[in-house]
């Protein structure tokens, strides 16, 4: 099985692309919702959740673990991949890199967290792959939780997307990065406040969403460990949420096209602040 976790509901993004990319597999998904969105707490906090909850995924039976989450990737991947080296994970970053190397202005926007901004990892990528090119970064402060609430199409969140994206259209940006699992949940939205925007782009606006080319690595890696099932049936799917299984189950089923049962996990206190997950 692969495991695969999100603070939320986003990581669904990823995962029906890794569906299509490898239909035969199992999954397993986990949105941590007692703890969304994990853009602002402390780093420190989002490695212990993102250590516990991919312990409890092992336990479930998973080979290799998706970090479909940018801020629990910018946070946690190094430390997760230092005290479990046996287990192949696979993580996200947003999609700096293929930004720069397809803007024609050399203006590019990136919608993340601000958990995702003030990581190392999101600091390695501009250096390495930003010189030249202006980058307009937007934490987006409320936007995650209007999805995880079933929001993507309402007033509310659109008002709020007019206020990240028109100062970036009028400075002439043309490439918009997608940086966390939830916002491809809005895209329609946001192609609309594009189209809306006062100041007309001269250029189209593309927006980058990493999640499909995750998806492929995700099929690399499972094939550099020799991983792949060799079941011809359709994986099965096994979701948890820590507090909303309802709104889970609802957006779920919309993405994916069918009905998704969810089960519930409960975070137990123990001897450390967060010891583990259970049923």
């Amino acid at each position: 099985m692969i495991g695969l976790f999100d603070s939320g509901v986003g990581g669904l993004s990823v995962l029906r692309h890794i569906r299509a990319e490898l239909p035969h597999e199992p999954l397993l998904y986990l949105a941590d919702q007692a703890h969304v969105p994990y853009g602002r707490r402390a780093a420190d906090e989002v490695r212990q959740l993102s250590e516990a909850i991919s312990r409890f995924l092992l336990a479930l039976g998973a080979k290799l673990i998706v970090v479909a989450c940018n801020t629990a990737s910018a946070a946690a991947l190094a430390h997760l991949r230092s005290v479990l080296p046996q287990v192949p994970f696979v993580g996200m970053e947003p999609a700096v890199k293929p930004a720069a190397a397809q803007t024609h202005t050399g203006k590019v926007g990136v919608m993340a967290t601000a958990g995702t901004f003030e990581s190392e990892r999101y600091a390695a990528l501009m250096h390495r792959f930003a010189a030249g090119i202006r980058v307009y970064e937007d934490p987006c402060p409320g936007l995650v939780e209007l999805i995880e609430a079933g929001k993507t199409a309402d007033v509310q969140t659109e008002q709020l997307l007019q206020t990240i994206l028109y100062p970036m259209l009028a400075d002439g940006v043309d490439t918009l990065v997608l940086g966390c699992t939830h916002y491809p949940f809005v895209r329609s939205l946001i192609e609309q406040v594009i189209a809306s925007a006062p100041q007309k782009p001269q250029t189209a606006v593309a927006i980058i969403d990493p999640a499909p080319a995750v998806a492929r690595q995700t099929r690399r890696v499972l094939e550099a460990h020799h991983l792949q099932t060799n079941d011809s049936a359709p994986g099965a799917l096994r979701c948890f949420s820590t507090a909303q299984p309802d709104m889970l189950a609802l957006l779920a089923a919309r993405v994916l096209g069918q009905a998704v049962t969810v089960e519930t996990a409960v975070w137990q206190p123990g001897e450390s602040k967060w010891l583990a997950l259970a049923l």
